[in-house]
């Protein structure tokens, strides 16, 4: 294994990390404006159109033969929202050059402890993000994706860096790049889908009643409806399921093969596999009648918990073999 570090790639690398964090808090300030101003033009526009449809008003060309009337423009806060979707991908082409640049320093896979694992977690979900909230009417929904996406990148940066240095011993095998690398794919995708359930369940409650003036209500009544957010959730976790099951399963072909055994009940391995459980019980509960809905939805939220617990309490307070992934 090469021990050689290229300290100037290493320094890019943090520096792209800390310029991906910077640009997606920029792009979360930008959609958190949009999803602020939007309320009020749909409101404006609702004014609008019941003055227009009055009986005493009476409609008028106001065409001008040879005059070239300019399009109007696109409101202030679909402007807004743009930039902010447009600062969102460039934080992710950051991240992902945060995640090469570490790997080619080090001259290996870049996800051998907590702060590369979360990196590219983190860079996943945001993928994931990009390609099932892609249309207009979901864009509101990416205040909500980037705002657990920055917290994990913060804890990372502050708490969990890492100096890039060589992969410990007990991870040099051709299983690091295959295992970890599934798992931070339907971790990031989970991460999605268990957004998405979150609000499913705040649409539905009495907060999602479009009477309410209250912060909680005044979020629900601008976010998409119950069923699209319920659809997002369902779909993601049918792609993340067996993705982070594969996860799981080649995390034990390592097992047998550094320590002899596919299966120890180690802590990590124990709640990887209670939350794939638990998400087999939301797929199952969201195809019977009766589960559908609320009940479902908070299945998927205990999955997504179990996801948190197991990333930060499991690694970073328990004692396994998963210890090694490294603090600091």
């Amino acid at each position: 294994m090469n021990t050689d570090i290229d300290l100037g790639l290493a320094r890019y690398s943090d520096l792209a990390f800390t310029s991906s964090v910077l640009v997606l808090l920029g792009a979360l300030l930008l959609l958190a404006i949009e999803l602020a101003y939007s309320r009020s033009r749909k409101v404006e526009s609702r004014e609008l159109v019941s003055a227009a449809a009055t009986p005493d008003r009476v409609a008028v060309n106001s065409a001008t033969p040879g005059v070239v009337v300019d399009a109007p423009r696109r409101p202030f806060d679909e402007r807004i929202g743009a930039a902010g979707l447009a600062l969102a991908y460039v934080g992710i082409v950051l991240l992902l050059a945060c995640i090469v640049l570490r790997g080619l320093s080090t001259s290996r896979v870049p996800w051998g402890n907590m702060y590369e694992f979360i990196n590219l977690t983190c860079f996943c979900g945001l993928v994931a993000a990009a390609v099932v909230l892609r249309r207009p009417q979901y864009r509101s929904l990416w205040v909500f994706v980037l705002l657990p996406v920055l917290i994990l990148l913060t804890v990372s940066g502050r708490w969990l860096y890492s100096h890039a240095a060589p992969v410990m011993p007990a991870l040099q095998s051709y299983w690091l790049p295959i295992h970890v690398s599934v798992v931070s794919i339907g971790s990031g995708v989970f991460l999605v889908a268990g957004v998405a359930s979150i609000l499913f369940l705040l649409k539905m409650s009495r907060f999602g009643d479009p009477d309410r003036t209250d912060a909680l209500g005044r979020i629900a009544a601008k976010l998409p409806d119950a069923q699209l957010l319920d659809r997002i959730a369902y779909r993601t976790t049918i792609f993340a399921f067996p993705v982070f099951g594969f996860g799981v399963i080649f995390g034990a072909i390592w097992a047998e093969e550094a320590w002899g055994r596919y299966w120890g009940w180690d802590p990590k391995e124990t709640v990887s596999f209670i939350a794939w459980v638990i998400y087999a019980a939301y797929l199952h509960a969201r195809s019977t009648a009766g589960w559908r809905d609320k009940k479902a939805a908070w299945i998927n939220v205990a999955g997504f918990v179990a996801m948190v617990f197991n990333l930060f309490f499991i690694n970073l307070v328990t004692v396994g073999l998963h210890s090694y992934a490294g603090v600091g």
